[in-house]
């Protein structure tokens, strides 16, 4: 037998008859993020000004990430330090995939960071990244003026014609929903099996980020 503590034994009728009770709740959760949805569609617009980035080919402006799109999801990636990367933040792009998804919705994807372009070159190239576009925001305010505050934070743009909109922004948790990893993980018995987590006595856990 295990020592790891699991959930208790049912029949097919008990387990179906809690099951149906989960789905209730999971129900209404679905209708609750929808209008949580509608209600984001609605939410009125920013102008954002230019900036300047660095890529590897040299200088790219916001305007630029779009591509031919008339939309885009830019992803702060923290600026931990010469040598060093945010934990999270690397979970978080690990995560990203689909990209064509995105773009036959319109959608342009790229990451930006504070971090120097060579240091982001590096570590994309280490980690295989090389489908998630990237710049260097070093030298401009573009994070302080997201409101990331040195942190993370995935930003929504819009624009008409050259004219850049912010339309929505997330951080914590937001960003965090957007998991592939995370979100199947929560579906099994186990979830994350992160300490933050109420989970049941016995069940395996440790810290978020070892």
């Amino acid at each position: 037998m295990s020592e790891t503590a699991m959930p208790p034994v049912a029949s097919a009728a008990e387990w179906a008859a809690a099951r149906a009770e989960l789905l209730v709740a999971e129900k209404e959760a679905t209708r609750t993020l929808d209008r949580i949805a509608a209600q984001r569609r609605r939410l009125p617009m920013v102008r954002f000004g230019e900036y300047a980035f660095t890529s590897t080919d040299g200088p790219v402006t916001l305007r630029e990430l779009f591509g031919e799109h008339r939309q885009l999801a830019l992803y702060q990636f923290m600026d931990a330090g010469p040598d060093a990367f945010c934990g999270g933040c690397t979970y978080f792009t690990e995560n990203v995939a689909n990209l064509d998804g995105l773009a036959r919705n319109d959608i342009a994807w790229a990451t930006v960071s504070d971090m120097p372009v060579e240091q982001m070159a590096g570590y994309w190239k280490d980690k295989g990244w090389g489908h998630i576009p990237f710049a260097s925001s070093a030298g401009t305010t573009f994070s302080a003026d997201c409101g990331a505050g040195g942190g993370f934070l995935l930003n929504l743009f819009l624009r008409d014609g050259d004219s850049v909109f912010r339309t929505y922004s997330t951080g914590q948790r937001g960003v965090d929903h957007l998991l592939f990893s995370s979100t199947v993980s929560d579906l099994a018995a186990y979830g994350r099996q992160e300490d933050w987590e109420d989970s049941p006595a016995g069940w395996p856990q440790a810290p978020t980020y070892g």
